[in-house]
């Protein structure tokens, strides 16, 4: 039986992307427009147009890249960047409502941003980024939530508009955060709920966060577990590679063989590891990494 369906946003026309950062600066339609084609191609429900800071012509270049993207497709399309000009210039440009990724939860990004979302009838990822910085635990998640929500909420703007970011840090870095996130989203539900009753609630995250820092071949499992963990938990949408075949697949509901081991692993069943297949041996162990049953190192897959 298929699992509950989660949402995806391609995190591919990214200013990272060496070949669409140059694109990017130039100004060049080309690489932009193939990039777009061949992400449309894999039937995200968003576009993520991902511009980084773009400090000196953002607000040039978002309504620019927009504009191509529409050329292409008719999907969604998320304004990603810190310049919020470039952010208004491209709620401008959209010929359909955007997703505004992100509002930090600091008084002077949100009460120039959350203005914007409801002008423009924009939903707007929440990003779990304080004051001070990255919340610390589930419970600074949560008092995040809140100061973000309740701010929306004093401008009218619902709460289902809101998709909440946790912010996925690295595995080999910081694993107890992977850990306070999955205990983050037990509790999202009952706090969107005492804000807007009925409320639907939404969330996302960068998911390839999981996996920075690692080698390459090890990198995919890394996200497709922990995007396993993060549906069990209630995760509605993820910033994905779009080109990964098995995570669009995960996302559809397909492949409940993977996601039950994972869940299996979470629930503390011991496998028989003589017994599991090759593919489904790396679920186990990757899955037992990020639970901190086993210690962390780059040959895990190996031992």
């Amino acid at each position: 039986m298929a699992e509950k369906y989660m949402y995806t946003i391609a995190e591919n026309l990214n200013v990272i992307n060496k070949k669409i950062g140059a694109a990017f600066k130039d100004m060049d339609p080309g690489p932009v427009r193939e990039m777009t084609e061949a992400i449309a191609k894999t039937e995200p429900d968003y576009i993520d147009i991902n511009l980084g800071p773009a400090k000196k012509n953002g607000a040039t270049l978002m309504p620019w890249v927009v504009k191509i993207v529409q050329e292409v497709t008719e999907i969604p399309i998320v304004l990603d960047t810190s310049n919020i000009d470039a952010i208004e210039a491209g709620l401008q440009a959209v010929n359909k409502p955007a997703l505004i990724n992100s509002i930090m939860c600091r008084p002077e990004r949100y009460n120039a941003m959350l203005p914007l979302a409801k002008k423009f009838n924009a939903d707007w990822v929440a990003l779990m980024w304080g004051p001070t910085g990255m919340a610390r635990d589930a419970n600074e998640r949560a008092e995040l939530t809140t100061e973000l929500l309740m701010a929306a909420q004093a401008l009218e703007i619902p709460a289902s508009t809101a998709w909440v970011d946790p912010i996925i840090t690295p595995v080999n870095i910081q694993q107890e955060q992977l850990m306070n996130n999955l205990e983050f989203f037990e509790m999202l539900p009952d706090i969107v709920g005492a804000i807007e009753e009925g409320a639907v609630v939404k969330s996302t995250n960068g998911l390839s966060n999981i996996s920075n820092g690692n080698p390459d071949h090890l990198r995919g499992i890394l996200n497709r577990v922990y995007l396993c963990m993060l549906r069990r938990k209630g995760m509605y949408s993820c910033i994905v590679d779009a080109f990964d075949q098995e995570i669009m697949d995960l996302c559809a509901g397909k492949l409940p063989w993977y996601s039950q081991l994972v869940y299996e692993v979470m629930d503390g069943v011991k496998h028989d590891d003589s017994a599991l297949k090759k593919e489904e041996l790396d679920v186990v162990k990757t899955a037992r990494v990020i639970l901190g049953h086993s210690l962390f190192s780059a040959s895990w897959l190996d031992i």
